[in-house]
This record gives structure tokens, C-alpha cells and sequence, in this order.
């Protein structure tokens, strides 16, 4: 039955996509059923894409009045929360600008514009990069009061959280485009590739600038690889991957799939090439390259199973089992991107020891919840 709920809700976000027609014939859900594709959707943040599907379906195949209203109220409240998340970045953006700074939204506002409704994808926080470099941003946000010390002890390679919400609204500012990967050459390439990219941003009728789709393209496969291999994704980044790319022109699909072995991402890409075929439809001529139905089936379950960034996979053990539990997390991964997987366990050996002395200061064996940037 879990199969006929997963392929319920694909269905409702093509529809929502406008990616595809409501066949009413598909949808004969009991009440529990509806419950169950309402709670996986949730999980997942697609609530506002599949009740645009709801929208669509005839009055006789919708969900049950009292969970249609539910639903209803969320997709509001996803509606009202895009409205907000805009405002913010378009006062970010006003706001680095008079200080001298070119800036671009990265990921949710910028990718939630190209939907066929641009408030029903559900957005988090704002990222926002910010010219300058590390140190320039750091001094600037301090000065603007935005930051609670420029004294980090264990900087994060890319960006920075403000030190509270902005209208409510969790802040990142980049003072690099992207984390990346960590093979050191294929990372350094596409580093170099977004620095450049990044310059071709440009003002959105929104207000906010915004990358360029080359750049979108490639920092959000990264994107995904990243979070699949160590945390976990969603469907709501399967959904924006495959918005951009019926968004982008066959030129700038070309482009990345040129690239996508000196940046490291080929494995990942073809997986996420199936995924996007299997649960969106997505044409191949579309695709960035050959689909891996192998790998494509191992990311759609652990996307399904783990929810949105994984923060469905389950509670986390304490230490020091959290540890070992996080390790082998990576390392079951090594079949799908070896190198990858090698490279993420050095670069976690070098922070874990550059980290020692941080630990012995503040008297802690775990690092866990402690504000390190």
C-alpha cells in the first residue's frame, strides 16, 4: 500500500508541476490512505506543490473535506511564508548593495520564482551570497551588527548564519557560492566555475538578484551530492533540480554535462537523472546525461525513507554511538561515489582534529549544537 501512496503523491506534484493532466481513476484513496500521502508530503515539504495538484483533481477524487481544509490552510501558510521569505531578501539585498556589495539569493527564493506558482514551493531559510571574500564579510556583518563574533573558531568552508532571524526568517550569508565537493581538483574547478558564474547574476522582477542558470545548475548538483552522501535530501530538491532544468536552455544543460566528471557529480547526476524521470517525468532530451536506474532507485529510497535533508531517518543515538553511527552513514555510501565518499571522510578527520583544541576549551567531547559558524 506504501507503493500506491508514493505514486499518488509523484502524480499530484506532476500535476502541480503542470507537468502532467489529473487522471481521477488514479486517485481512489481511502480516508487513511489520503492521511498517509497527506503526512508523506509533509515530510518531504512538498505540501504546497501537491495541494496545487489537489486543486486540480475533480471535486469527486479530492481528499476528505476535513483533511482538504487542513491542507488548504498549510498551502496558506506556505503562500504567506514565500511572501516573507521575498521581503527579506529583497531588504538583504538593499542592504548589502548600500554598503557596496553585489549579492545573489542562492537556492529556495531564486529557484521558487520559476515554478508555475511561485509561492506554492515551501521555502527555509535565505541564503545569500555576498561579494567580498570571508574576512570582508565577517568585518561587515559585524559592523552591521548582524553577527554575534567574528571570532569563529571552526569557520564553516562557505558561510555564516546571522545571529538571529531576520523578520523571522533563518539567515546564511555565503562568502563562497557553494561547499562543493570534496574532491580537492574536481572541487577546485567547479569552484573556479561558480566564482566566475556568480558574476552574471542579475536583478529578478522580485527584487533580488539572482545566479545565472549555469551557475544554479551546477552549485545545486553539488548541492544535492553533498547532502545525499552525508545528511540526506528531500523531494522539494528533486522538484527545484527538475524546475531548473525545464528552465534551462540546451546550451546551459550542455554546458554542466560537459563538466560533470571534472566536477566530480557525474555519479550523482545520472542517479538523480532517473529519479527525475521516474517520479517527474522529466524527458531525456532534457537530461544531463544517461539515467543509472541502479543508483537512481538507491537515491528515490533513501529520499523516501529519510525525508526532507534526513531529518525523518530517526532519532540519533548519543555519543559516542552518534559518532559511529555517522561514520558508518558515509561509509555504506562508498559503492554510489567511492571517490567522494574517501575524499568527505579525510576532510572529516582533518576538522575533527583541528577541532581538538576548541574541544579541551569549552570542556566538550561532542561539538554538537555548539554556534562554531
Amino acid at each position: 500500500m506504501i507503493a500506491v501512496i508514493e505514486d499518488a503523491l509523484f502524480t499530484l506534484l506532476r500535476i502541480g508541476l503542470g507537468v502532467a493532466e489529473p487522471q481521477p481513476s488514479g486517485f481512489a484513496l481511502s480516508a487513511e490512505d489520503w492521511e498517509r500521502l497527506y503526512s508523506m508530503a509533509g515530510e518531504q515539504s512538498v505540501l504546497g506543490i501537491a495541494y496545487a495538484g489537489i486543486e486540480r483533481l475533480p471535486k469527486d477524487a479530492q481528499p476528505p473535506m476535513e483533511l482538504a481544509f487542513q491542507w488548504a490552510s498549510e498551502a496558506e501558510t506556505v503562500r504567506g511564508h514565500n511572501r516573507l521569505v521575498n521581503g527579506v531578501a529583497v531588504r538583504l539585498t538593499q542592504l548589502f548593495a548600500a554598503e557596496g556589495h553585489r549579492s545573489a539569493i542562492l537556492k529556495g527564493a531564486a529557484n521558487a520564482r520559476l515554478y508555475p506558482d511561485a509561492f506554492i514551493r515551501q521555502c527555509g531559510d535565505v541564503d545569500i551570497w555576498v561579494e567580498g571574500g570571508r574576512d570582508s564579510i565577517l568585518d561587515l556583518l559585524m559592523r552591521l551588527n548582524l553577527l554575534e563574533s567574528k571570532d569563529i573558531d571552526l569557520p564553516s568552508y562557505h558561510h555564516v548564519h546571522l545571529r538571529e532571524p531576520m523578520d523571522g526568517v533563518e539567515v546564511e550569508v555565503h562568502f563562497r557560492p557553494s561547499s562543493g565537493v570534496h574532491k580537492p581538483l574536481a572541487n577546485a574547478r567547479l569552484q573556479k566555475f561558480l566564482a566566475a558564474e556568480i558574476a552574471n547574476a542579475e536583478m529578478s522582477p522580485e527584487g533580488f538578484n539572482v545566479p545565472s542558470m549555469r551557475f544554479a545548475l551546477a552549485m545545486q548538483l553539488a548541492h544535492v551530492q553533498r547532502h545525499f552522501l552525508e545528511s540526506g535530501i528531500g523531494l522539494r530538491q528533486i522538484l527545484d533540480y527538475c524546475v531548473l532544468l525545464r528552465s534551462a536552455s540546451d546550451s546551459d544543460r550542455a554546458e554542466l554535462s560537459a563538466n560533470l566528471r571534472r566536477f566530480g557529480l557525474a555519479h550523482t547526476a545520472r542517479a538523480l537523472m532517473w529519479v527525475l524521470g521516474h517520479v517527474l517525468g522529466l524527458e531525456r532530451e532534457r537530461m544531463l546525461c544517461k539515467p543509472d536506474e541502479r543508483r537512481g532507485r538507491w537515491m528515490l529510497r533513501e529520499v523516501l525513507d529519510a525525508g526532507n535533508f534526513g531529518y525523518y531517518r530517526g532519532a540519533e543515538p548519543g555519543f559516542p554511538w552518534r559518532w559511529f553511527a555517522r561514520r558508518w552513514n558515509s561509509l555504506r555510501f562508498l559503492p554510489f561515489a567511492p571517490a567522494e565518499v574517501v575524499w568527505g571522510e579525510v576532510a572529516y578527520a582533518r576538522w575533527f582534529f583541528s577541532s581538538i583544541a576548541v574541544r579541551i576549551r569549552l570542556r566538550k567531547i561532542s561539538l554538537r549544537g555548539v554556534p562554531l559558524g
